[in-house]
């Protein structure tokens, strides 16, 4: 931990953004240097360009790749792109308007020339192919749209990123990424120079580029998802902290339309982030599960340290592209994740959606907390435990075999009221109001049935690693294997299982989960950032919890050596 974790970023904290912008356009990859080239992690391609890993060639060769890719796989309707407020979306959003132009391609943009929110994408790809009629979303036929998010999620300010999202409208799958990822690279490798495209003055006024409102297509459609009516009633006091991120607008337009006591908490909008408090390393970053870059809001929720009273009945941020959420309440402040997690899916699947379907199962990562295995063993409901990466839950979401699906990073979404797809995408704004929703029909706060959980099921402490990895280093991890774990027993308990696949689909994990009766831990490589991850749960005590982390790093230190 940093010893200015938490703390307001200073001047020496804030980047460049003409330096930055100015390396997207002028500094060349070094295709020699792995990490120069196109790489797709769980959330497509990232990087920063004074690193030489986000720069205009990357986006005019990843461009052309999906114009080739979404071609081969018959995809000819409308490609709907949006971006969030990272001093590199809108030079790499610009540069892939121009080669869509050029090839042709259907492009909507976002109707207010402003940032349009992941689930917002997602949303409006799944209405178009057949979301929310009587036939359902469409997987083939003419017609069909996908769409790109330029966004790097909550990476620090300096970093770009760019994904795709197919006409399922989830993240594509690793077959789309591996495709796209290797083609792009040839690209880069032969000369970005083949790639055609037209000036934006050119792509802007073309025929085939179309205003899409994303906005108000998404924000009409909310009370289809969740009761706003019940929420409004009650008069819940709602303070909702973009932390600068694409969901600005959203949540004014929230409030306005459905006539809501939101506050946008903090409208501002800055590349540099000025007004964050910093991370657990140190870092400016929009991780609004964590309680160092939360830490603005949970003093206003504290009444600013000063003894006042909560101005809101629960607070609630969002990541810069607004697929994450960070729950807020007066009681507990920040809630952890996977305690959210656990609520909402108590929540949802007791009597809150009576026309769910009585078999839609649960959805969760396998680094998420047990506590939700518990949860659902309780509710009678099938639990499917998927590697890290929301596209897993995109087939279930799609058909509503899956009713809820969750990250242990603060993303999840859920089914339409109906039992029809949503998104296929996380959606931080629908989970942000879920908690709203509990708190007007309950007439408790999200954490007070937490509590409620910890009664039933036991305290657990959980906690999750992040230590600098090498790129080497990262893929050893990638491979771990059960034999590599010469150890019988974690943390003074016999070892139970030894995972390096996903017990709901079968799935490569990616790296190791290993487990006891009452703990678990597991070790996997960062597909975003040069760090790995160390996942570990106690339903002992948080001196078990450290023992636990303390073997799994043993354990991760002698693979990697």
């Amino acid at each position: 931990m940093d010893p200015r974790a938490g703390t307001p970023a200073q001047a020496i904290d804030l980047i460049d953004t003409d330096a930055v912008i100015g390396a997207y356009y002028d500094r060349r990859p070094d295709l020699d240097d792995v990490a120069q080239q196109v790489v797709f992690g769980t959330s497509g391609h990232r990087g920063a360009s004074l690193d030489g890993a986000f720069n205009e060639p990357h986006i005019l060769a990843i461009t052309a790749a999906i114009v080739e890719y979404r071609r081969a796989q018959g995809t000819d309707g409308p490609l709907f792109i949006g971006r969030d407020t990272h001093a590199l979306s809108l030079p790499a959003w610009q540069t892939a308007l121009e080669v869509l132009a050029a090839a042709g391609v259907e492009v909507h943009i976002d109707a207010r020339d402003s940032y349009t929110p992941t689930p917002a994408v997602s949303h409006a790809i799944l209405l178009h192919n057949g979301a929310a009629t009587s036939a359902g979303v469409r997987s083939q036929g003419p017609g069909l749209a996908d769409g790109i998010v330029v966004t790097p999620s909550h990476n620090p300010p300096r970093d770009g990123g760019f994904k795709y999202n197919p006409p399922h409208g989830g993240p594509a799958d690793s077959d789309a990424t591996g495709w796209i990822a290797a083609r792009a690279n040839e690209i880069l490798r032969s000369g970005v120079g083949q790639v055609r495209r037209v000036s934006l003055e050119t792509a802007l006024a073309a025929d085939t580029t179309r205003r899409h409102d994303f906005m108000a297509a998404y924000v009409d459609d909310l009370p289809n998802v969740v009761d706003l009516e019940a929420i409004r009633t009650a008069g819940v006091r709602i303070g909702a902290d973009p932390l600068g991120g694409a969901s600005v607008e959203y949540w004014a337009a929230i409030a306005e339309r459905h006539g809501l006591d939101l506050t946008v908490v903090n409208p501002r909008v800055d590349p540099r982030w000025e007004f964050m408090t910093l991370d657990w390393d140190g870092k400016i970053r929009m991780d609004c599960s964590s309680p160092s870059a939360m830490a603005s809001l949970v003093r206003i929720m504290a009444g600013d340290g000063a003894g006042g009273s909560a101005p809101y009945d629960l607070a609630t941020g969002n990541d810069a592209d607004s697929d994450r959420h960070g729950i807020v309440t007066p009681d507990a402040g920040l809630m952890n994740p996977n305690h959210y997690l656990a609520v909402a899916i108590q929540y949802l699947n007791s009597g809150a959606r009576p026309h769910w379907s009585p078999t839609a199962a649960i959805g969760k990562t396998l680094v998420s907390s047990a506590l939700i295995d518990r949860v659902a063993g309780s509710l009678g409901r099938t639990l499917l435990e998927v590697p890290v990466g929301f596209k897993w839950f995109v087939p279930g979401l799609l058909d509503g075999s899956v009713g809820f699906g969750g990250e242990e990073s603060a993303g999840a979404s859920f089914l339409r009221t109906d039992g029809t797809v949503w998104t296929t995408d996380k959606d931080g704004l629908l989970l942000a109001l879920l908690a709203a929703e509990i708190q007007a029909t309950t007439g408790r706060s999200a954490s007070q049935h937490h509590a409620s959980l910890v009664e039933q099921f036991g305290e657990s402490w959980y906690a999750r690693v992040d230590a600098p990895a090498t790129l080497a280093e990262k893929a050893t991890l990638g491979r771990l294997t059960p034999e590599q774990v010469r150890s019988t027993s974690l943390a003074g308990e016999p070892i139970t299982a030894k995972l390096t696949t996903a017990p709901g689909n079968g799935a490569s994990i990616g790296g190791l989960k290993v487990t006891t009766e009452n703990a678990w831990f597991a070790a996997r490589p960062s597909g975003t950032e040069n760090v790995y991850k160390i996942y570990a749960e106690s339903f002992i005590s948080a001196e078990h919890l450290a023992l636990v982390q303390v073997e799994a790093k043993a354990v991760v230190s002698a693979a990697l050596s």
